[in-house]
């Protein structure tokens, strides 16, 4: 009685093996054909023209020099301590923004002015000129 019943077991686990092939090769198929369909003609170029397009991207965003300066100071001396800031950030044509935050117990305020070749059309404070002349390139 044992031989049959694992007669049996064996023969279903050939089938499910079977079955499972079967599956898998179908499967790989119709992945097959989806895959060349994908690549066939204008759509297949395209990807790989806006693969190599966005390389090309990278590649320029990484040779681009880009400085950024920060500096910490207290511009009330009777209150508080260096939690007011100011940042400088450039590209290699001196393009780009002084942020600056001045902070008090009453309130904080955040400014930003733009920087077209170094130079602000906006006033800048000692500690804005100072991280803009930092982060100049």
């Amino acid at each position: 009685m044992n031989t049959r019943l694992d007669s049996v077991f064996i023969l279903a686990f050939f089938i499910a093996v079977g079955i499972a092939i079967i599956v898998g090769a179908v499967w790989a198929v119709i992945t097959e054909k989806r895959l060349k369909r994908f690549f066939l003609g204008k759509k297949g170029r395209d990807l790989e023209d806006t693969i190599i397009k966005l390389q090309n991207e990278i590649e320029k965003l990484k040779s681009r020099k880009i400085k950024i300066e920060t500096l910490r100071f207290n511009p009330f001396p009777d209150q508080g301590s260096n939690q007011s800031f100011a940042v400088g950030i450039l590209n290699e044509e001196n393009d780009g923004v002084v942020m600056s935050s001045l902070y008090s117990r009453e309130r904080m305020s955040v400014f930003a002015k733009p920087i077209k070749a170094g130079k602000s059309e906006f006033e800048l404070s000692g500690e804005e000129k100072e991280v803009l002349r930092k982060a100049q390139v």
